[in-house]
């Protein structure tokens, strides 16, 4: 990366100090190529300074400006030489409009504002000192597309909690508009996002995840994500993450999914849909532990237990320390213990007395007492 920007600045770099010596040269308007000069060494210093800090720059902005700036650079030279004529007839007929200086003049302006601009962006947290950086003149014909690489650059070089509300505004751009989402991949967003899902802080996982999300729009858009090892960043998350950033994982990948279903079984190979089939089993667990159907009617010998188990006297009785944790999953025969059988055999017995004619109770003898019929369930259970 730093030997590519190093390359990329060479040539402007160069155009600059052959402005710089033309102009000392020239024989015609010196006042206008002394006023060009002194721009061009501005724009040269700072041309060096970013040779200097190359490998901090983010490169597609760095591109595109210096390209620009290269432009502008080769143009200055050609008028600059112009007014280094030799001869009085070259003189005569050399006919350079004056607004050709104020133009270009301008244009060196804005190259150094670009410029300036790019080396505030790319600087590190500690050395930006949460100034603003406003939009270079180079945004004047696309602004969202540098708001979009100030947000970047933030993903590369800033801080954790800058990377978050960098990785929040890529999410609202995203959301807004399917164009900015495109700008947001090809202008090189996806890999500070995936780093930031696996190392940021919860509240900036959360964001670079649903970033993710919102950005697998269509086949491409995934297929490049998957490049970028979005399966490896998700799959540890799913494993070890914060139950907060695996759900919105788990939404991310459902949306991948969607708009790729192709991506299915890269998903399957890297165990994510493994982990997420794990994921909701364990929640489904956890979600019919909360429903008990309950009945005052003894209507089997698990609901005689069960109604002597949500006596209050007692449950206090038996357990007065009971965990009232709801995300904890009881077990299914609760606190059962081999006493509680003698006692859903007695109220079977008594249950069953009660429910016969007074005709059949008031012909028994006392010394000859009414053998109980149990139930046959019962009776296997009594065996038991």
């Amino acid at each position: 990366m730093a030997d590519l920007v190093k390359q990329i600045l060479t040539k402007p770099i160069q155009l600059a100090d052959q402005i710089i010596k033309a102009a000392d040269e020239a024989s015609a308007f010196k006042q206008d190529c002394a006023e060009l000069k002194s721009k061009t060494e501005k724009l040269a210093a700072l041309l060096r300074q970013a040779a200097r800090a190359s490998s901090d720059l983010y490169e597609r902005p760095t591109r595109r400006i210096i390209d620009d700036t290269e432009q502008v650079l080769e143009k200055a030279l050609a008028l600059v030489q112009k007014c280094r004529a030799n001869g009085l007839m070259k003189r005569v007929f050399i006919i350079i409009p004056t607004a050709a200086f104020r133009k270009m003049s301008s244009q060196l302006e804005n190259s150094i504002g670009d410029v300036s601009w790019l080396l505030r962006v790319s600087a590190s947290a500690d050395d930006r000192d949460d100034e603003y950086l406003g939009l270079p003149p180079i945004a004047a014909n696309e602004p969202i597309l540098c708001l979009i690489w100030e947000q970047i650059a933030i993903l590369y070089t800033g801080s954790l909690d800058d990377r978050s509300d960098a990785a929040a505004s890529l999410v609202s751009l995203a959301r807004d508009n399917d164009r900015y989402g495109k700008l947001i991949i090809e202008e090189g967003g996806i890999p500070p996002l995936l780093k930031l899902v696996k190392e940021g802080k919860m509240e900036g996982q959360e964001n670079a995840a649903r970033a993710i999300g919102l950005l697998g729009r269509d086949r491409e858009s995934v297929e490049y994500m998957i490049h970028a090892g979005v399966c490896i960043v998700f799959a540890k998350i799913l494993k070890e993450g914060p139950m907060k950033v695996q759900a919105v994982v788990a939404w991310a990948v459902s949306e991948l999914a969607a708009n790729y279903p192709t991506c299915q079984d890269l998903f399957a190979q890297h165990n994510i849909i493994r982990l997420l089939v794990g994921h909701l089993a364990f929640e489904t667990v956890q979600e019919h532990s909360k429903y008990a159907i309950t009945s005052h009617k003894a209507t089997s010998i698990h609901a005689v237990l069960m109604a002597s188990n949500s006596s209050p006297t007692a449950h206090n009785v038996i357990n007065p320390t009971v965990d009232d944790d709801p995300c904890r999953i009881p077990h299914p025969m609760g606190n059962q213990t081999p006493n509680q059988l003698h006692n859903v055999v007695t109220n079977t017995m008594a249950l069953n007395t009660a429910s016969k004619p007074p005709q059949q109770r008031a012909g028994c003898s006392v010394m000859e007492p009414v053998k109980p019929t149990f139930p046959r369930s019962i009776a296997m259970e009594t065996t038991v």
